[in-house]
Parts: structure tokens; sequence; C-alpha cells
């Protein structure tokens, strides 16, 4: 019987890490909501703050906008003859929905080969390796929420040559990203 009751405590305990937080709108619920000893977010966010110097509210931002805080993630497969599901339109996957060529260039030059899109620590950490690279390659600032979101979604090389200046609704949503950063930056101070 104590067996049975260990295995089922473990089963809750993995089931609330498998899906997303409740109140992904507020920065403070959602590391109330993921604040164990091996699932800490907000440690996970702020070792990345540190790695990397982006922002905790713009990590943050860049996972609400890319997964919706869901570990599973992937884009909507597309329809043949309208009705019959068929292929995804890229390989996204996670939190951080980064693709398969991405994600192994992550890994190559971080030396992380265990890490996983579907773990937050994992996928924070990607994310803000990511705009780094954008800093870098592109001399963003690490706190212009904005532009680090467009290069995130459309490389390092297109966000350069500008091609994304066309692209009213990318835009639309690095302002969506911007504001969300702006308001878990005003949220952050009061979480405990």
């Amino acid at each position: 019987m104590r067996t049975r009751t260990v295995f089922i405590v473990a089963l809750a305990l993995l089931a609330g890490c498998a899906t997303a937080p409740h109140q992904t709108r507020n920065v403070c619920a959602i590391f109330d909501q993921r604040d164990g000893w091996f699932n800490n977010w907000r440690r996970a966010a702020e070792n990345t703050q540190r790695e990397y110097g982006v922002p905790v509210p713009i990590l943050m931002a860049t996972v609400y906008a890319e997964s919706g805080f869901s570990p599973y993630a992937r884009p909507p497969r597309t329809k043949l003859l309208g009705f019959i599901p068929w292929t995804r339109p890229s390989t996204a996957y996670g939190y951080s929905q980064a693709l398969d060529g991405t994600w192994d260039k992550y890994q190559r030059e971080t030396g992380h080969w265990g890490a996983r899109r579907s773990n937050f620590v994992d996928a924070i950490d990607f994310i803000g390796w990511y705009h780094e690279q954008s800093h870098l390659q592109n001399g963003i600032a690490l706190n212009d929420a904005y532009s680090l979101y467009i290069a995130y979604y459309v490389g390092p090389k297109a966000y350069a040559q500008g091609s994304w200046r066309g692209n009213a609704s990318l835009q639309a949503t690095a302002r969506r990203v911007a504001g969300m950063a702006a308001l878990y930056a005003n949220q952050l101070p009061e979480c405990e």
C-alpha cells in the first residue's frame, strides 16, 4: 500500500511538471506554480540572466509568445485536401519552439548534450543563449525585447538583412512580446 501511495504522489508531481502554468500573464504566479526543489523556474530564469545578460522578463516573455509555457508545443499540422492531418510546417518544439538544427547548434556550442526542449531549465537557457547570439551578431541591446524577439523569430542573418520590416504580423507579435516583458518587469519586484 505504501509503495502505491509513493507511486501516485510521484506521478502527480511529474504530471504537474508536464503542463503549462495556469496564470501565464503574471510572472509571480508562474514562479509560484513552479518553485519545486528540482524544477524551480525562477532560479532557472535568474541563472540564465546571470549567464547571458538577458533580463528575466524578456526570457519569460519569449517563452510566453513561443509556447504559452507548454512543454510539448508544436506548430499545428497542415491539412492535405483541407481535412487530413499532414506534416508540420517546421520542426519547432517545446517551450522555446527551437528548430532541430538550431537546437543541435546550441548543444554543440554549449556542451549541453542532454538538454531537452521540453525541459524548462534547458529551454530558458537556450533562449538566453540565442538572444546573446543576436546581441553579438547584430548589436541588439540585451534589454530590447522587441528586436530580440524579431531576431529570435527570423534568425540573426534574416534580421540583419531587414526582410522582417515588411512583416506587419511579426512586428505586431514583437510589440506584444515587448509589452509582456514590460508587464513581467513591473510584476517581478512583487514576487516573494
